[in-house]
Order: C-alpha cells, then sequence, then structure tokens
C-alpha cells in the first residue's frame, strides 16, 4: 500500500489473475459451451430418434416401463430417477442410486418399447457441464478448487475496476498490434465490454454452491440436514424416513396422470425414494415456471398407496427464493434464443478477458533483446499455451472422437473422455518441447482443424442428418483459431513491447 491504493489494486490484480487464471479459463470455456448442453448432447447421439411431443397418456406409459426395468434390474437402490421423454430427447433417461461407495446406474430406454435405446455410449454436453464446476475431479475436491478461484476472480474483478482510470474509454479502444499495447487494449475491451455479466456470472456461481462452502448456518440451525432445510424454505416436498418394513410400489402411470392434473407445467422426471419399503415416495417433478427462479414444482405421492402426499408449487420462503433467483441467473434456463445467445457471447468474452490478461503477463516481463527469459516466465509461457490453445483443441477432439470411436466399444463414453485428456496433454508436450513462437501457432492451428474435422466427420459419419447448428458453430470456431494462429504471439516476428501505464502492468 506505501506504492499507492491503485498501484496496489493493480499488483494484486495482476497477480491474482495470473495464480488462477488457467483454472478459471477452463471455467469459463466449459461453462460457456454448456448454454447448449442439451444441444450438444443432442449432437451426440444422432441415433435418436426425430423430436417429437409426448401426450400425458404416453408420459404415463413410459414411466410405468422405466419402473418395470428399474424393479428388475436395480431393485436394491435406494433412489431411482426417472427422466421422461421430451421433444429434445425423445428417451427414457434411468439413473440410479444403491449406495455410497457404489458406482451408480444408468440407462437409456425406448419410450416405445421399454427396451435399451440403440444410441452410443455418451456423456456428450454434461461432460463440459460437470467439467465447468469439478474439473473431472473427485466432486468435492473439484468444486472446492472452482470455489477457490472463484474467489480469487471476484477479487480480480474490483481490483481490476479499482486500477482502470480510463474505463468508459476502454470500451472503445482497440489499437490491432502484436505488443504490450494492442494486448492490454484486447484485455480492457474483453473485460470491460461484458463486465455486469462477469461480475453476475462470478458472484452467482460461489452462490450456487455456498452451503458447501458456508455449511456453518446448516450444522447450527439444522445439523448438517440438507433435506430438511430445502424442505422448509419451500424448494423440495419433505422427505420421509425408511419405515424397515418391505412394501409394494404401485402403479406410477395413475400418479403420473394425477400430477399432471395437479400442475400445469411439463413433467420432467420422477424420483422414488426406498422404492421396496413400506414409506416409498414417488415424487413428480415439474419444469421450471417462467422467470428467473431456479425452482421446480413438484407433487409427492405416497408409493404403496398412490395418494398425494404433498403438493409443492412455488411459495418459496424470501431466502429460498433468493438463493433459486441467483441459481438460476447462472445457469439461465429462463433464456429464450437470442438472449441465451447474449449470455454465450458474454461467456465467451469472458475466456477472452481471462486468456488475454495471462499472455499480457508474459509480454509486459519480456526480457531485453537477446536475454533468456527466466524460468518462471518460460513456466507461463508453457501453460498458457497449454491451456488457451490446448483446452480448446481438447474439447474439439472429444467432440471428434463422438464420431470417429467405434459405437460397440466397451466404455466408449470414458473413452471420448481419455481422448480430451490425451489431446490437451499433447498439446503441453508441444508447449514445452517447441520453441514459444512456434507453440503458439502449432497449438491453435490443430485446434482450428479439429473443429474443422469435427463439421466434416458429422457430416461424413452421421447417421442421420447433419446437426447444421452444431456444425456451423464448429466451423465458425474453427475460422476463429485460424485467424488466432495467424495474430499468434511472435507469428511475425518477436513481439514487440510498447509504453503501457505502469498501474496497468504492475506486480
Amino acid at each position: 500500500m506505501r506504492r499507492g491504493f491503485r498501484r496496489s489494486m493493480a499488483w494484486l490484480h495482476a497477480w491474482a489473475g495470473l495464480v488462477v487464471g488457467w483454472v478459471l479459463f477452463a471455467v469459463f470455456a466449459t461453462g460457456t459451451a454448456s448454454y447448449y448442453r442439451a444441444e450438444i448432447s443432442r449432437w451426440a447421439r444422432p441415433e435418436l430418434p426425430p423430436a417429437r411431443t409426448f401426450g400425458p397418456a404416453e408420459l404415463a406409459d413410459a414411466a410405468g416401463r422405466g419402473v418395470a426395468y428399474l424393479q428388475e434390474r436395480a431393485g436394491g437402490a435406494r433412489t431411482w430417477f426417472i427422466t421422461l421423454p421430451r421433444p429434445e430427447m425423445p428417451v427414457l433417461e434411468l439413473f440410479w442410486r444403491t449406495g455410497p461407495g457404489h458406482p451408480p446406474g444408468h440407462v437409456l430406454l425406448d419410450p416405445d418399447s421399454g427396451a435399451p435405446a440403440a444410441v452410443r455410449a455418451t456423456r456428450g454436453g454434461d461432460f463440459f457441464y460437470r467439467f465447468h464446476f469439478e474439473l473431472s475431479m473427485a466432486p468435492l475436491w473439484g468444486r472446492w478448487i472452482v470455489g477457490f478461484c472463484a474467489m480469487v476472480m471476484l477479487v480480480a474483478l474490483i481490483s481490476g475496476v479499482v486500477t482502470h482510470r480510463r474505463i468508459f474509454v476502454d470500451f472503445f479502444t482497440f489499437r490491432r498490434r502484436a505488443d504490450q499495447r494492442g494486448w492490454l487494449d484486447a484485455h480492457n475491451l474483453a473485460g470491460v465490454l461484458a463486465l455486469p455479466f462477469h461480475l453476475m456470472i462470478t458472484y452467482t456461481g460461489l452462490v450456487t454452491l455456498m452451503l458447501m462452502y458456508m455449511p456453518w448456518g446448516l450444522n447450527a440451525a439444522y445439523r448438517g440436514d440438507s433435506q430438511r432445510y430445502f424442505a422448509e424454505g419451500g424448494q423440495i416436498t419433505a422427505p420421509r424416513p425408511p419405515a424397515g418394513r418391505p412394501g409394494t410400489l404401485a402403479p406410477v402411470g395413475p400418479m403420473v396422470s394425477q400430477a399432471a392434473t395437479l400442475i400445469d407445467r411439463p413433467l420432467e422426471r420422477l424420483t422414488v425414494v426406498n422404492p421396496r419399503d413400506a414409506h416409498a415416495t414417488v415424487v413428480a417433478v415439474f419444469g421450471e415456471p417462467h422467470g428467473l427462479s431456479h425452482e421446480h414444482p413438484q407433487v409427492a405421492f405416497d408409493g404403496p398407496s398412490g395418494a398425494v402426499l404433498e403438493v409443492r408449487a412455488g411459495g418459496l420462503e424470501p431466502a429460498a427464493k433468493t438463493f433459486t433467483t441467483m441459481v438460476g441467473l447462472h445457469e439461465a434456463h429462463f433464456a429464450g434464443p437470442a438472449l441465451r445467445a447474449l449470455f454465450f457471447l458474454c461467456g465467451l468474452a469472458g475466456s477472452a478477458m481471462v486468456a488475454t490478461g495471462l499472455v499480457l503477463w508474459t509480454v509486459a516481463r519480456l526480457p531485453a533483446s537477446g536475454a533468456a527469459a527466466p524460468v518462471g516466465l518460460r513456466i507461463v509461457r508453457v501453460l498458457n499455451v497449454a491451456t488457451i490453445a490446448g483446452l480448446p483443441g481438447a474439447g474439439a477432439a472429444y467432440l471428434l472422437a463422438n464420431r470417429l470411436l467405434p459405437v460397440a466399444l466397451p466404455e466408449r463414453a470414458e473413452w471420448e473422455v481419455r481422448v480430451f485428456f490425451a489431446a490437451w496433454l499433447a498439446v503441453l508436450l508441444v508447449a514445452i518441447l517447441r520453441p514459444h513462437r512456434r507453440a503458439w501457432v502449432a497449438a491453435l492451428t490443430a485446434a482450428a482443424g479439429l473443429f474443422a474435422a469435427v463439421a466434416v466427420a458429422d457430416a461424413a459419419l452421421s447417421p442421420a442428418p447433419p446437426f447444421l447448428a452444431v456444425d456451423g458453430a464448429m466451423l465458425a470456431l474453427s475460422a476463429l483459431f485460424t485467424a488466432a494462429a495467424r495474430r499468434a504471439p511472435g507469428h511475425r516476428g518477436t513481439v514487440r513491447r510498447a509504453a503501457a501505464p505502469k498501474a496497468a502492468v504492475a506486480g
């Protein structure tokens, strides 16, 4: 602070952004892709039948077929989750949990016959969605790391606002130069262009997992019983403890039909808790009502008798309403096509803000001409190439694997993920083994080629008509990375350093 408040904030901004910048880029990039999670999942399963609308009777029959399958193959599970068919995903999706330490079960069924659906095994868009907040790690570890980085991101955003005296002017200033001033302009423009979005998405992302990061109130008031907390807030139906006596589940078809008459919303899924217990509970979960709040109306039934136990159709407590609104803002389920596209573009701006900040950190510290770069700077430059060019290229390799891997390959979904990490590791090795300038060009060119290959493979190998929206996005990304490769740091020679405000590069 002896250097002055603004210069201290500039130092904090520079170092806070560097320490977590690589994780933040991964979080921003995969989170941006997750806005089209459903479309990516649909594209990843080209064998799915065309979109169709399911009436109440068809949903009731499909739910009955799902329960029959689970009773035969997952009778010992404690909870069944039955996602009913919907226009964009016309299959019955079953998921069940047996207990701690046991892997969950998952299967897709034909809603008309109840037989396993003839579709390829894949994680589709769910991989990007879960990577966004778990980094493909053990859930608690991944969420803690992402939460820590998001908190530092909030600090970096606020300190960045304090640092910039000319924040309004920065909105209109961009000099297309491959030197320190050009990268500073690019970083400022990407940050200022969608600053409200960056602040909102970072803060609401922390709020979505606040009970894990700040569990003290839950532990004090509810002794860690999160289900009772959510029930009292109005978000879920009150859970029932098992009776400890065997029971027989009544047909769920009539429950589905009755639930549809109680709440005028599309029925999304059923949750069956303790299915073979005398206190079995069937919960019908409906789609979100119009608005920002991320809430799902619910109807709970007594499993053995089929009697209605509880109807939850709004009326959240104020604190719960605030929380669900924060979650709704973060996930943007309320957004129509135009607004969702705007969120996507803002997410791209966030990714560009982090990427240009990382590059600016290295450009601002380049040694004098002819001098060797310090070891720390070389490490940062390697990680920049591996992250900024490697992660998108790995995402393209993941999608390409969806079309190239044999449909009958055992553990096929896991192999798609392995291809993702193998491609990412390959870019890291290129960044380590090749000169910095050539590594940037090679990695960005490879990413451009992979995105183009996804569109070509879809047109050539898909058993269904090409998904033009996804293929068009792949070609657009290919063009973007091709342009980036042509303007990569040092592509036309050694990166030049130009004078820049000291406060902007302090540290």
